[in-house]
């Protein structure tokens, strides 16, 4: 099982590794975490599998959430400096939670964006089941977020629509703004939404970002710039409560299912660790970033050699069916399950897999598969009094770029896998032979 103490988070402070090889020592990826969390607490049977076999899974969701809540306190009272957001940090057993040697004087907006939303789904499954000890929870959660609110400007906006991607720093693709429409969005919302910026710098953010969003025709479906990294505000955040949005979000998937289909590819890509050597070590470059299709992606030149499984999570959301199918057509491939549940990425050619096993690949799936925690975000926009300005805006910006451009041909049909990674000869982990 992934989801246990030392592999994929501390039991004594809550907090999520990175992954393991085994050997975890970082991470960020507390969203996924928090968002798999509200799922248990709201009472998704599904999610309540996930973490526990157990009638006493909501018990110990609410736990591991309050064990977060004082270890998130005790990172601010300790670092300050950090206005509350957190950078890339490491821990291991009891110590206390610090930022690693490389952020120390540096935080992604990025990460923090989507560990915002997550909390703020977090929220309104607390606040939602009206007992006194979990909405006691929720307050504590939400004073966090308003402390954000109080420090994100200083910390992370640069006025006409700039927002930092890092501080002190340009983020991996060596852009100083977050000027992206896919995951770096959540984070602008938060600024947008939150932070009590007047109606002319809200402008200005879309004004930045505008370029960004490009419609291009495939296969006579106009769909947005394909840069499928970490595509997580669509599982998030209620975009496809417009229906411009959810044709357009729905485009997207038919576009990557049908790409690998035509070209024979037995699974999709999306950024991913890379295959790993005979001693467990990532070789070659260590992180495929830019992976995705190159004739529709903003970023021309593509690692096109390493598929995923978790390529599927948007899939899920808008065809179970489909994105199970392409999932399991990469899981059936040698070394592609281990004693965590499925392997990281394998090679197109099978020469080579990854034994790495991280939140990114396995839980976002995992996530899309329950519908994400668009609905629980939707219910704390609406009583916040957000929602109806959200939805505007994305139905404006999008509508200007794609309302002329998008059209039914009446070809709805996602494509299916009709290749199968080939056998090499690799041998499977032992605890799956």
């Amino acid at each position: 099982m992934f989801h246990q103490d030392n592999v994929s988070y501390n039991v004594f402070n809550g907090m999520t590794y990175d992954g393991t090889l085994l050997d975890p020592v970082t991470g960020v990826h507390n969203s996924l975490h928090m968002m798999m969390l509200a799922h248990v607490i709201e009472g998704n049977p599904k999610a309540v599998r996930w973490i526990l076999l157990h009638m006493e899974a909501r018990g110990i969701a609410f736990s591991i959430l309050q064990t977060k809540w004082e270890t998130y306190s005790n990172f601010n009272k300790t670092y300050p400096g950090f206005g509350g957001f957190l950078p890339w940090f490491a821990h291991q057993g009891a110590a206390p939670l610090a930022p690693t040697w490389d952020w120390v004087n540096r935080v992604p907006g990025l990460d923090n964006g989507e560990n915002i939303w997550a909390i703020y789904a977090v929220i309104e499954a607390l606040d939602s089941l009206k007992r006194v000890e979990y909405q006691q929870l929720a307050q504590s959660w939400s004073s966090y977020l308003n402390y954000l609110k109080k420090t994100a400007q200083t910390i992370f906006y640069r006025g006409s629509g700039r927002i930092c991607a890092v501080t002190n720093g340009l983020d991996s693709g060596g852009n100083p703004y977050l000027n992206d429409p896919y995951e770096g969005q959540q984070f602008m919302w938060f600024i947008y939404l939150f932070t009590g910026l007047n109606e002319t710098e809200k402008q200005a953010i879309w004004d930045f970002k505008r370029l960004q969003l490009v419609a291009i025709d495939w296969n006579s479906q106009a769909i947005t710039v394909l840069r499928y990294r970490k595509n997580w505000g669509w599982m998030q955040m209620p975009y496809t409560d417009v229906p411009l949005l959810s044709e357009l979000y729905s485009n997207m998937e038919r576009a990557r299912t049908c790409n690998s289909r035509a070209k024979q590819i037995p699974g999709m890509f999306a950024s991913v660790n890379n295959s790993t050597d005979v001693n467990g070590q990532i070789t070659g470059c260590k992180y495929i970033s830019n992976a995705g299709i190159p004739s529709i992606a903003n970023q021309t030149i593509q690692e096109l050699d390493v598929i995923t499984p978790y390529s599927t999570m948007n899939t899920t959301l808008v065809n179970k069916t489909v994105g199970l199918a392409w999932w399991h057509s990469m899981v059936s491939a040698k070394r592609m399950q281990n004693l965590y549940g499925s392997s990281e990425s394998t090679r197109v050619d099978g020469k080579a897999t990854s034994a790495f096993a991280s939140w990114d690949s396995k839980i976002t799936t995992v996530n899309g598969l329950l519908g994400g925690v668009t609905a629980l975000v939707k219910r704390h926009m609406q009583r916040d009094g957000i929602y109806s300005e959200f939805i505007s805006v994305i139905d404006r910006e999008y509508g200007l770029i794609f309302r002329e451009k998008i059209h039914d041909d009446g070809q709805d049909d996602y494509c299916l896998p009709s290749s199968s990674v080939p056998d090499t000869g690799l041998s499977d982990f032992t605890s799956c032979q």
